[in-house]
């Protein structure tokens, strides 16, 4: 199945602005800082995949900040690369 782009994903100017507060608010990266490392997050990822779920989209509780790195990781061990699903 095509991804879609991401405005059809549900990526759009609502979703930009909702991501730059959570980053201002969550800068640095959950992972990198379980690792003791401090590394700024540029990513805020879904921790359950929303699949266009509109409700787990927006569930700031099913968000965390990542650096690109860790998202790009996470991104191959859940879709086994990018562009699939």
């Amino acid at each position: 199945m095509k991804r879609g782009s991401a405005a059809e994903r549900g990526y759009d100017a609502k979703w930009r602005s909702a991501r730059l507060a959570y980053l201002s608010q969550h800068p640095l990266c959950v992972h990198c800082m379980k690792d003791g490392k401090i590394m700024a997050a540029t990513v805020v990822d879904h921790i359950v995949a929303h699949k266009r779920n509109k409700k787990l989209f927006w569930d700031r509780m099913n968000w965390q900040a990542l650096c690109k790195m860790h998202h790009d990781q996470k991104t191959v061990r859940e879709d086994g690369g990018f562009g699939n699903g």
